[in-house]
């Protein structure tokens, strides 16, 4: 999520902090996350799940244009066409779209979600190996 697409009350709804750090430890144990690390910090992370759905793609907002995304994207890509899959698609905010679009993304539909009395705007994107 980023604050020149979106206004503050929706990032907050978007990126809440109110799960305990248990909730948050049993989500990334569910869907078992790709992580970029620089010096033992953790600047980024995705996952990609068995029917083709990127869930999470996450890049620190001070690593972000340094590669980190486009080598997360990478080993996700490759990763998945290695187990056979054919088709990736993740719901995209309205900021990641370009950046999924250079992987060869495409948009399949917009729709406005609500999330904690907010309402956004992204994109279903989906790419064909």
């Amino acid at each position: 999520m980023n604050s020149r697409d979106y206004t503050q009350a929706q990032v907050e709804a978007w990126a809440s902090d109110d799960a305990s750090p248990e909730a948050w430890q049993r989500k990334m144990n569910a869907i078992s996350p790709f992580v970029a690390e620089i010096d033992g910090e953790v600047v980024g992370y995705t996952d990609l799940q068995e029917d083709g759905l990127i869930d999470h793609f996450f890049c620190h907002h001070e690593h972000q244009g340094n590669g980190i995304g486009r080598h997360l994207m990478e080993h996700v890509l490759r990763v998945g066409e290695l187990q056979g899959i054919t088709r990736f698609y993740s719901e995209v905010s309205i900021t990641a779209r370009p950046f999924y679009e250079k992987f060869g993304f495409k948009v399949v539909k917009e729709q406005t979600i609500e999330i904690r009395g907010q309402k956004l705007r992204n994109f279903v994107m989906e790419k064909f190996s």
